[in-house]
Parts: structure tokens; C-alpha cells; sequence
């Protein structure tokens, strides 16, 4: 495997990984409007069908199918700091835009349909050109040894971007009216609009000026799609990104069913549920974002055992909820679901990390197209994983008749997903060491034992 050696420049210091991190908080607070937002407006205010914000939802990741092409268009100039931007203004416009397909959703207007396709079609789009522009950038200026905890610190934040949205816009909606909705949305869209535009201010410059010289030269993007795909480790790191995404996300619309209907929790303890393997998913972040850095320098081999690791103890973790289904009120089930959330976090931002490292194995100028393939398969994954679970329940239930054997069918086959990824991850994630050559630009790979 042939890799581009990238030039010394001044890279990012904390500070300014924080500042990328309040990007991904800007993505996650207006993503949230939306998809969390609007399906409870229009569930329970509307009385619309579930599967109206459903289906929209899953359009919304379709659409990101479309990051490639973002990512190679990054590519193709010498900043990316305008595509973000170009990103984040489609994505507050998306947001206004299905807000204001509500009220004719209402009133059953035809129009409301074509309303709410467009504008998640531009929230896809938009999450697909900021996300996808801003983690190529983040791989480019991150010096190795921080890898680990930029992919943490830049997922906490957005996790804490959707928290605090959540809280304030909660908050600031109540007594509802369609007038207080527009107020609260156009707020939030205005809000992380503008904390992007600071944040990025100035950012990019001083890694892009000193870059443009040496990066290999750009290519079509059919070129520059089938060159990726050509190498055996960007293949199979695509498979294990959707795979262990996949697994990841089945369990979404599935876990307070699952604890309702065998454990007999009400709606209000099921929550708390899923909200402790989500302090669960953030502990797991935090470890890796720590102890990733400070012990191994964070390269892709370095990050290869907590990937194999995570995914490994996910697979542990949902096997365990498969015994419960059998064993029913006495086992651990909390304890379970922490134990699950603390695994996904690590194995998520350990691969986040490592996906950082391989994204510049063709040199920087295709490390936007490599971000946007991966992106793409954890889109799909993510669109269909939660279709796939509750689907596969149903099924399940329909089938065998009984709960419990249902839930086994699908958890066991969750966990089994994360062990073909743990042995997908053990190859695709090996450390590359540059010897230069005559020319100065290429380098031939040399695998290193982790």
C-alpha cells in the first residue's frame, strides 16, 4: 500500500480541537430539532403517524449516501472551511423548512409532504457536507499522539450539544403553539449557525497554506472513488464501519421495549434506562479520549485494541441481554445496559480515531473522499439498523410467539455482528510507518506490530 507523507505543520492545539468539537455540537443541536423535536410534535400534538417522522428520518440518512461527493468536492480545492459553512447554512435551512411543513402536515395538505421531503433532504444534504468536510479537516491538522481524544472530545460535545438543546428548547416550548415552535427553531438554527462561523474563523489557514504545495493532485471523483476502493484495507474498513454500526444502532428502537415487555418497566423507568447507557456511551468516550492519547500515541494499531476491545465487550454485553431475556427479572439489567453503553463508547471513538489516522493513507487531498465513503456506510448502517431490530422482533414474535425468544433471536444476532467487526477491525487498523523515497512525496507502508 502506497501512502502520501504529509509535510511538518503547526497542528492543532487543544483549543482549537475544542473549537472543531463546537461544530459537531452545532450539527448535533440542530440535527436534534428535528429528528427528536419534530417527531414528538408530530406524533402527539398532530396526531400524525409515527411513521411520518419515521420514514423522514431514514430519508434524511439516504441522503447522506451523498457524502462521498461532499467529501471529494473538499478534496478538490485547497479549504474545506467553506464546504462546513456551505453545510451547517443548508442544514438551519432544512430545519426551518420541516418546521415549517408542520402546520400543513396538520391540515393534511399535499403540500406538506413535498415541504418535509425538501427540507430533510437539505438536512441530509447538510449534515453530509459540514460532517463530512469537518472530520476530513479534523484528520488532517490533529497530530497523531491527540487522535484518541479529539474523536472524543469532538463526540462529547456533540452529545452535550444535543443535551443542552434539548433542555433550553424543551424549556422554552412549553405551553406549545406553532408560534413557539418557529421562535424556538429559527433560535436554535440562528445559535449554531453562528457559534460555527467563530469557531471556524481563522482555523484552517495556517495547515492549509502550508499543505497546498505537496498534496497529490486531484482527480475525478469516479477516479478518486474507485482508486479508494481499489485497496483491500478501505474496503474492509467500510464493511466493519456499517457492520459494527449496524449492530450498534439495532438495538435503538428495541432496548425499552425490551424492558417493558420483560421486566415489566414503566415508561418513566425505561427512560432512565436509556439514558444510563448513554452516561455509559460517554464514560467509554471519556476512557478512550484519555488513556488512548496518553498511552500508545494514538495511531491506527495503537487504536486497534480498543476497537477489538469495544466491539468485543458489545458482543459480550448483548449476549448477556440475551441470557436475560431467558433469565427475566433476576438478572442485572442495569448493570447490563452499562456495561453495553460503556463498550459502545469505546469501540465508537476508538474507530472515529482510527478512521482519523487511515483517512490521509492517499496523501490529504483524498482524505475527504475516504471520510465520506465511511460516512456513507455509517449512514445507511444507521438507517436501517433501528428498521432492522424492531422489524426483526416483530418478526420474532410473530413467529415463535414468545417475547423472550424474540429479543434472544435479535440480541444474539446483534452480538454476533460485533464479533465479525472486532475481526474485520484486527486487520484494517494496522500502523503504517513512511520510509521516504527519492521523490520526497511517496512512501512505501511497512506494517508494524501493534
Amino acid at each position: 500500500m502506497t501512502t502520501y507523507a504529509q509535510p511538518p505543520f503547526k497542528t492543532l492545539g487543544w483549543i482549537g480541537i475544542v473549537r472543531m468539537g463546537m461544530v459537531q455540537a452545532a450539527i448535533g443541536a440542530m440535527v436534534m430539532l428535528v429528528t427528536s423535536l419534530l417527531n414528538r410534535v408530530m406524533v402527539v400534538e398532530y396526531a400524525l403517524p409515527a411513521a411520518l417522522p419515521a420514514g423522514l428520518v431514514a430519508w434524511h440518512y439516504a441522503v447522506q449516501l451523498s457524502r462521498p461527493a461532499w467529501g471529494h468536492k473538499s478534496d478538490t480545492g485547497n479549504r474545506r472551511t467553506p464546504w462546513i459553512i456551505f453545510g451547517m447554512a443548508l442544514l438551519a435551512l432544512g430545519a426551518l423548512v420541516s418546521v415549517n411543513a408542520v402546520p400543513l402536515l396538520a391540515a393534511r395538505s399535499g403540500l406538506g409532504y413535498l415541504v418535509a421531503i425538501t427540507g430533510f433532504s437539505m438536512i441530509g444534504a447538510g449534515v453530509g457536507a459540514a460532517g463530512t468536510s469537518l472530520l476530513a479537516l479534523l484528520a488532517a491538522q490533529v497530530a497523531p499522539e491527540r487522535r484518541a481524544a479529539a474523536a472524543s472530545i469532538t463526540w462529547i460535545m456533540m452529545v452535550l450539544g444535543i443535551v443542552v438543546t434539548a433542555g433550553i428548547a424543551g424549556a422554552l416550548i412549553d405551553p406549545y403553539s406553532l408560534q413557539r415552535l418557529a421562535m424556538v427553531a429559527s433560535g436554535v438554527a440562528l445559535v449554531a449557525f453562528t457559534i460555527s462561523l467563530l469557531a471556524l474563523w481563522g482555523l484552517e489557514k495556517p495547515r492549509m497554506a502550508e499543505m497546498a504545495s505537496d498534496a497529490a493532485p486531484s482527480i475525478g471523483f469516479g477516479p478518486a472513488l474507485r482508486e479508494m476502493l481499489a485497496e483491500t484495507d478501505a474496503r474492509q474498513f467500510t464493511i466493519f464501519v456499517f457492520l459494527s454500526m449496524l449492530a450498534y444502532s439495532m438495538q435503538d428502537m428495541i432496548l425499552e421495549p425490551f424492558a417493558g415487555l420483560l421486566f415489566n418497566y414503566t415508561p418513566g423507568q425505561s427512560t432512565q434506562l436509556s439514558g444510563t447507557q448513554h452516561s455509559g456511551v460517554l464514560a467509554g468516550m471519556i476512557v478512550v479520549g484519555v488513556l488512548g492519547s496518553a498511552f500508545g500515541g494514538g495511531t491506527p494499531a495503537s487504536l486497534r485494541r480498543w476497537i477489538v476491545g469495544g466491539c468485543l465487550g458489545s458482543a459480550v454485553a448483548l449476549a448477556g441481554l440475551a441470557m436475560a431475556a431467558q433469565v427475566g427479572s433476576a438478572w442485572p439489567l442495569t448493570l447490563n445496559i452499562v456495561l453495553l453503553g460503556f463498550a459502545n463508547g469505546v469501540f465508537a471513538v476508538a474507530a472515529i480515531g482510527a478512521m482519523m489516522g487511515l483517512a490521509g493513507a492517499q496523501g490529504p487531498s483524498r482524505s475527504g473522499i475516504r471520510m465520506g465513503v465511511w460516512g456513507a456506510s455509517q449512514a445507511m448502517a444507521f438507517g436501517l439498523g433501528g428498521l432492522i431490530g424492531a422489524v426483526g422482533v416483530d418478526i420474532g414474535r410473530a413467529l415463535t410467539g414468545a417475547d423472550a425468544t424474540a429479543f434472544l433471536i435479535v440480541f444474539a444476532g446483534e452480538a454476533g455482528l460485533f464479533a465479525i467487526a472486532a475481526w474485520l477491525a484486527m486487520g484494517v487498523t494496522r500502523a503504517r510507518v513512511p520510509v521516504p523515497v527519492s521523490s520526497g512525496l511517496v512512501s512505501i507502508s511497512k506494517e508494524v506490530a501493534a
